[in-house]
């Protein structure tokens, strides 16, 4: 076994079958936090069973070996003091659920029996129900109208990551049983894993309960996935969808270089510098100041070696031209001005705050270093604290100038559509500078 200590923060262990094991000691909590990160996520699949990482973390909820119901299932969890969840995204999947510190042998082998022993039964029940969850993104002529999925297709065409995480109809409805099996062998091995704990526990305690849950389980390492291509040089680039509705939901984005470009932590602080307050760029402008929206938010994604900024909001269809309008002149102002120190001290110590918050949180402790080990991209709260404290108005500027440029462009409108407000807000994109 080896392992590693980052002073003051969180453990690393490996057990002897390569599974990962990740530990926070929090003792001034009365829980703790377990996740089980599995490094396969909707960028694996192949087009024709596109959703079978969603579709095998629905299934391992169906019933394991040593629980033979979902009922069975949920009761164990509850007897621990916990209630049990998933999550699926391009590049991971989580199993994770809150616990009675007294209970970490038990919740292992909870989750031990999941990853390792699934039965995958009631396959054509949980299909219908997965089903069920496509067509909240699809209109009444089944049509897609999420702005998130629209703008994929855009920024990733031809590529894995332009595919819903949950797959399309045609694929769920044709995944199979020995497509589930043969997924679940490749993928869900201990190489491939990640226990993080967080919360009132300690090191030892955490080691051990993993050990005995998973210490005997064998597999070695999954195929890799597919590399994004290079991005086409076509320009900004729309993609409309009339849709019934009240407003508009619309979003821009940027498609962006990955995790490893070195520019991460100066794109989490542009986030912050326009969205997150009532005082941050976009709410202050197209909310306080003109009245445009009720909410606007941006984002970023950062995954292996591409990623995305992106900026939601819904407007009313007379709204939409001078939204867009806002929005680019905003970005294009990052791009042009250099962050005033007064902002730029602000939104920095904003940040500090919120990493020193996140520290009463075991959700969040579990998350960043079990995600940041299973992706290989971990950080500590100290090395944030460091950059972002490190980051100037000439580095925020350079980011802007570098990425937030008119080939990594994409619009996604969905509602009301008007062809005229169309051919203006093309013009707009098409002026972007």
């Amino acid at each position: 076994m080896t392992d590693r200590l980052s002073p003051g923060e969180y453990f690393r262990d490996v057990l002897p079958n390569g599974l990962r094991v990740v530990t926070v000691e929090m003792p001034h909590l009365h829980s703790a936090e377990m996740l089980c990160y599995l490094g396969v996520g909707g960028r694996h699949e192949a087009g024709p069973v596109a959703g079978i990482s969603h579709f095998l973390e629905h299934m391992v909820f169906r019933g394991t070996a040593e629980h033979p119901s979902s009922l069975h299932l949920e009761q164990a969890f509850e007897r621990i003091g916990g209630a049990v969840n998933a999550l699926t995204d391009p590049e991971t999947t989580c199993y994770h659920s809150r616990l009675h510190p007294d209970e970490l042998r038990a919740g292992a082998a909870l989750f031990a029996s999941m990853l390792r022993r699934p039965l995958l039964l009631d396959l054509e029940v949980e299909r219908r129900i997965i089903m069920e969850e496509a067509l909240e993104e699809l209109n009444e002529r089944g049509e897609d109208v999420s702005p998130d999925n629209l703008t994929a297709r855009l920024m990733w065409p031809g590529h894995p990551l332009a595919v819903p995480t949950i797959g399309t109809r045609e694929s769920i409805s044709r995944i199979s049983g020995e497509d589930l099996r043969l997924h679940h062998r490749r993928h869900y091995t201990p190489t491939e894993t990640v226990i993080a704990v967080a919360g009132r526990v300690c090191r030892a305690a955490v080691v051990d309960a993993v050990a005995a849950a998973f210490g005997d389980w064998q597999g070695g390492g999954a195929p890799a996935p597919l590399p994004v291509p290079p991005a086409a040089d076509n320009g900004p680039e729309a993609i409309w969808v009339r849709d019934s509705d009240s407003q508009i939901n619309l979003q821009l984005a940027f498609r962006l270089p990955g995790r490893e470009a070195g520019v991460s932590i100066a794109l989490r602080v542009l986030r912050r510098v326009l969205s997150g307050s009532g005082a941050s760029r976009l709410m202050l402008r197209l909310r306080e100041t003109l009245g445009l929206t009720y909410a606007v938010e941006a984002n970023l994604a950062l995954l292996a070696d591409t990623g995305a900024f992106s900026v939601d909001l819904a407007v009313a269809p007379e709204n939409l031209i001078p939204a867009v309008r806002e929005i680019l002149a905003i970005f294009a102002d990052l791009r042009r001005q250099p962050v005033g120190d007064e902002e730029l001290s602000r939104v920095v110590q904003n940040f500090l705050f919120d990493l020193d918050f996140s520290r009463d949180h075991p959700d969040d402790m579990a998350g960043r270093y079990g995600w940041g080990e299973t992706v290989n991209f971990l950080r500590t709260i100290g090395e944030d604290r460091r950059d972002i404290q490190a980051v100037t108005a000439d580095d925020l500027q350079r980011a802007a100038r570098d990425l937030f440029v008119p080939a990594a462009l994409k619009l996604a409108a969905v509602g009301p559509l008007k062809a005229r407000d169309r051919r203006e807000v093309e013009k707009l994109l098409a002026g972007y500078v």
